[in-house]
C-alpha cells in the first residue's frame, strides 16, 4: 500500500521508573536454577537483555497512556479537535470491556465525533492501528489520527516467576517455551499522522507493506485470568522463540522485497531501521537475511527489553529523538509479531519536533552510545 497524503507528525514514549535487572530477576528464580543447575547470567547472554521496566503496582494500563497522548499532542502543536480517530493499540488493556481507548479519549478530552477503538493485533498492534488511521486520512475521512500503546510486565514477570519455581517437574528442556516471557518489559509509544494540509513536518508515510503465516499462530500464545474490576490474577506466555524466529523473519524477507518496487527503496537506501526488540539472535538473523547493514538498527532491547507492541515506536522515539535519525534520512519501521504478521513500512523524515518533556539527557546518551559502532 502506498500513501500520498498521510505523514507523520511526532512518535513519542515514556519508560518506567522501576528497574528489575536480569541478574535480579534470575535472583528470585534461584529455587529453579538451583534445582536444574542453570548457569546464572543465561538471561543476559542469551538475549542481550541486561533489564527491564514496570509501571507502578496496580497502574492501568490506560492511566499511562493518558500521559504518553498529552505529551504527544503538545509536541505536535495539534489541537485536540483536529483528532477524527483515537486507536488504542497495545497488548494490555484495562478491561474486556469497553474499548481502552474510550476511558483515555474520556480523559484527554478529545472530540465526540472521533471514531474509537481498540486494536488487538500482538506486537503489532500500534503499526496496524497506524496503518489504519493512514488509510482514514488517505481517504479523506479524517484529518488527523492517533495510535497509542501502554504494555505492562509485572503480571506476566511475576506469574512467570511463581510457576517456574513451583513446578518441580520441569527440565533443562521444558523450560523453553517461558524463557521469552523472561525478556518482557513495559513501557509506553504513540504516534500521530495527519494530512498534508495540517503537518508541520513533511514527514511523509509512503507506505507499507504487509505478510502473514497463520500455519505459526500457536508459536507464541498468551493467556491473561481476568478478576471482576479487569485486575489480572495472573498472565502466562509459552513462545517456540527459534520457529517465531525463523518463520518471522522470512516474512520479512518476502514483504522487504517489495520495498523497491513500491518506494524505490532498495539495498541499503534505508538510512535508519526501527525494529520490534525481541533478542540479539532475532537482530542478527533479520539484518543478514534482509542485507542490511546492523548499525542502522536502533536497538533499546538491553535496557528496555521487550516491551510489545511498544517497542518499535518506542525506538523510533528515542532514535529520532537523539539525531540518530536525521532530516531526509529515509525510515523503516519493521514489526514482527506472533500469529505470525509482518508489517513493513517506509517514512521519508524530514522534520523532528523538539519533544514537550524531552528524554533525560543520561537515558539519551544510553542509547546513543549502545547503537554507536565500537562502543
Amino acid at each position: 500500500m502506498k500513501y500520498e497524503r498521510v505523514y507523520i507528525d511526532a512518535v513519542e514514549c515514556a519508560l518506567p521508573d522501576e528497574i528489575v535487572t536480569s541478574d535480579e530477576l534470575e535472583s528470585r528464580l534461584a529455587p529453579l536454577y538451583d534445582r536444574l543447575r542453570l548457569p546464572y547470567g543465561r538471561i543476559e547472554l542469551m538475549t542481550g537483555v541486561l533489564e527491564r521496566g514496570l509501571w507502578a503496582r496496580g497502574a492501568l494500563p490506560g492511566d499511562q497512556s493518558v500521559k504518553t497522548v498529552d505529551k504527544l499532542l503538545r509536541t505536535a502543536g495539534v489541537p485536540r479537535e483536529k483528532i477524527g480517530a483515537f486507536v488504542h493499540a497495545s497488548v494490555c488493556r484495562d478491561y474486556q470491556e469497553p474499548a481502552t481507548a474510550c476511558d483515555v479519549h474520556r480523559r484527554l478530552g478529545l472530540p465526540d465525533e472521533c471514531f474509537i477503538f481498540d486494536a488487538s493485533n500482538a506486537c503489532l498492534g500500534l503499526l496496524t492501528g497506524a496503518l489504519l488511521v493512514a488509510n482514514m486520512i488517505e481517504l479523506g475521512q479524517i484529518e488527523a489520527g492517533i495510535v497509542v500503546g501502554t504494555e505492562t510486565s509485572r503480571a506476566l514477570m511475576e506469574t512467570t516467576i511463581q510457576e517456574l519455581n513451583a513446578n518441580e517437574s520441569l527440565t533443562r528442556k521444558t523450560i523453553k517455551d517461558a524463557f521469552a516471557s523472561l525478556t518482557i518489559g513495559s513501557g509506553s509509544a504513540a504516534i500521530l499522522l495527519i494530512n498534508e494540509k495540517t503537518t508541520r513536518t513533511g514527514n511523509r508515510l509512503l507506505g507499507g507493506v504487509v505478510r502473514s503465516n497463520t500455519q505459526g499462530s500457536a508459536l507464541c500464545r498468551s493467556q491473561v485470568d481476568v478478576t471482576a474490576g479487569g485486575r489480572s490474577d495472573g498472565q502466562t506466555m509459552k513462545t517456540d522463540s527459534e520457529a517465531l524466529l525463523h518463520v518471522g523473519v522470512e516474512l520479512a524477507a518476502q514483504a522487504y522485497d517489495e520495498f523497491p518496487r513500491l518506494f524505490g527503496l532498495g539495498g541499503n537506501e534505508l538510512d535508519a531501521v526501527f525494529c520490534h526488540q525481541v533478542g540479539k539472535a532475532h537482530q542478527k538473523l533479520l539484518f543478514d537475511t534482509l542485507q542490511l547493514d546492523v548499525s542502522k538498527n536502533f536497538a533499546t532491547l538491553p535496557y528496555l527489553g521487550n516491551t510489545g507492541s511498544v517497542a518499535l515506536p518506542t525506538a523510533a522515539a528515542l532514535g529520532i529523538e537523539s539525531g540518530f535519525a536525521q532530516p531526509g534520512a529515509k525510515l523503516g519501521f519493521f514489526g514482527i509479531g506472533s500469529g505470525v504478521n509482518v508489517t513493513l513500512m517506509a517514512i521519508d523524515w524530514q522534520t523532528t519536533l523538539a519533544s514537550a518533556d524531552p528524554t533525560p539527557p543520561e537515558v539519551l546518551r544510553r542509547f546513543l552510545a549502545l547503537n554507536t559502532p565500537n562502543a
